[in-house]
């Protein structure tokens, strides 16, 4: 293992990013490779794309892995790979996940199989994500886990009352997890207002100008404001888990 020092303090670590394809995911990657970590993207996509964005990173000796975190067999494969390849995992961070607009009093167009799309996505998956590296995280002595929540899980406003829920699930399981695999793995979850991304299907900048303008900070959140949390957690915040951080521009607070 490289020793670390304050311009890379994360020199010799291997960082496995869930959905690093994504803004927040792919953000993330980029912080923490800056840091000096060596970072597995895993994604459901195709294997060439997933390898050209690991490419662009800074640093050298990243790669990427295809799995779907429905899919624990999947997930237990990409774990085995990271060992063979990587030789270890110390960080992992949850930005997979997937909502759907529905309003909150349409209770006929939440239909089953989108509650259930929904709680796979955004926690049965995670869950199975941190089961699967777990036993890597664990060897590392210094394991973390940092899942990417949303403050819709407190503040039953989101984009439908099962993403709410997931998430506020997703909190209960930062404490219950944070608890029961201490010392040796930390887990702490990142909490994100409205972010300038793409993954709610059809807001657009009329949307987000609204939400800045009614969020105290008067401007909605950027990926690499969610990444720069995730970053805090694995350099900085090291007596840390079993919490959420809010990082929302006070979006929780409500209206001002």
């Amino acid at each position: 293992m490289s020793a670390s020092s304050p311009s890379l303090p994360l020199a010799g670590q291997v960082a496995v990013i869930a959905g690093g394809a994504g803004a927040i995911g792919y953000a993330s990657a980029l912080r923490l490779a800056r840091a000096g970590a060596r970072i597995v993207l895993l994604g459901r996509g195709g294997i060439e794309a997933l390898q050209a964005k690991a490419a662009e990173l800074p640093g050298a000796g990243h790669g990427a892995l295809i799995a779907d975190i429905a899919d624990s067999e999947q997930l237990r494969s990409a774990a085995a790979a990271v060992q063979q390849q990587f030789g270890r995992a110390d960080i992992l961070v949850n930005s997979a996940g997937m909502t759907q607009p529905v309003p909150h009093n349409d209770l006929e167009k939440l239909s089953d199989e989108l509650i259930d799309e929904i709680f796979v996505a955004n926690w049965r998956g995670v869950f199975a994500t941190i089961r699967a590296f777990a036993p890597l995280l664990r060897a590392s002595g210094k394991g973390l886990v940092v899942n990417v929540s949303s403050i819709a899980g407190t503040t039953g406003i989101g984009s439908n009352v099962a993403y709410c829920a997931a998430k506020a699930g997703l909190d209960v399981m930062a404490v219950s997890l944070g608890r029961s695999l201490a010392p040796h793995i930390r887990v702490i979850n990142v909490s994100p207002g409205v972010v300038d991304s793409d993954f709610v299907p059809g807001r657009d900048a009329a949307f987000n100008d609204k939400q800045a303008s009614t969020t105290p900070l008067k401007r909605i959140g950027q990926p690499d404001d969610i990444a720069a949390a995730v970053e805090a957690c694995a350099t900085t915040l090291l007596f840390s888990t079993g919490t959420t951080i809010q990082v929302d521009g006070g979006r929780h607070l409500g209206t001002v």
